[in-house]
């Protein structure tokens, strides 16, 4: 992680006022999985393109958040259908900033994320009357929700200097539900978030370079996959192989 924080120093801040021109709630997303040696390998070719996020000098910054779904994982199981139209909710803390937001995010046929969100004063693990009607209103499902996993990671969002493309980089993710814990020590995902997909980004093309292949990726499903064996995830158990096999050291 040492060489990680000396490449991010090569890199140009941002702060969180200066990204509200790029906050992207209506977008692309584009996501790779890859090793912590790939990110930094990447990130050493980048900083002449992007700016890094940094919040009271922190340019690594943690996050976490607790996932909702109904008791009997209708998300987790439209995702791993692969549905469109589907819908993630979660409660998100930003911990350098103190901020912490309900989010719901809503994946549409066309193949675009829309994310509205309400502040809260807690992160807490129930849902209370203003967070049970905000769900509704977005989603119109008439569904119950409870909490099913906490997800915790480090994130580097990058902001490029041309286009309108934010990079987030989450890395040291764990997973953890009650008695259930899940840690992926070298694992990185990285996810592309533009206006319009544009593979003429830098990253994408250092990427490309290496033969990392883009793919579809839920922090939420593959942390509901690990954390509760008992639940169906044949669709999802090539890309759990390929995490596992990363986050053991098997990939460089």
């Amino acid at each position: 992680m040492e060489a990680l924080s000396n490449i991010l120093l090569q890199f140009a801040p941002i702060s969180l006022q200066e990204m509200d021109g790029v906050s992207l709630m209506n977008r692309t997303d584009t996501k790779f999985v890859l090793s912590l040696g790939q990110l930094t390998e990447i990130l050493q070719t980048l900083s002449g393109h992007y700016r890094v996020l940094e919040i009271q000098g922190v340019r690594s910054n943690s996050y976490e958040t607790l996932y909702y779904d109904t008791p009997d994982f209708y998300f987790y199981y439209r995702h791993h259908s692969g549905k469109r139209n589907r819908y993630k909710i979660r409660k998100r803390r930003y911990v350098e900033s103190n901020l912490t937001f309900l989010e719901v995010k809503f994946k549409t046929n066309k193949d675009r994320t829309v994310k509205d969100r309400t502040k809260l004063q807690l992160l807490n693990e129930g849902l209370d009357d203003f967070s049970k009607n905000f769900i509704e209103d977005e989603t119109q499902l008439g569904l119950s929700f409870e909490p099913k996993l906490w997800n915790q990671f480090k994130r580097i969002t990058l902001v490029n200097e041309a286009l309108p493309e934010r990079l987030t980089i989450d890395l040291d993710l764990n997973f953890r539900f009650e008695s259930r814990n899940v840690e992926l020590k070298n694992v990185v995902i990285a996810e592309v978030k533009q206006q319009n997909q544009n593979r003429y980004s830098p990253f994408m093309i250092e990427v490309k370079k290496r033969l990392i292949r883009p793919e579809s990726v839920s922090k939420y499903c593959v942390g509901a996959a690990m954390l509760y064996p008992e639940i169906k995830s044949n669709n999802f158990k090539s890309k759990i192989l390929k995490i596992k096999k990363i986050s053991n050291g098997m990939v460089a």
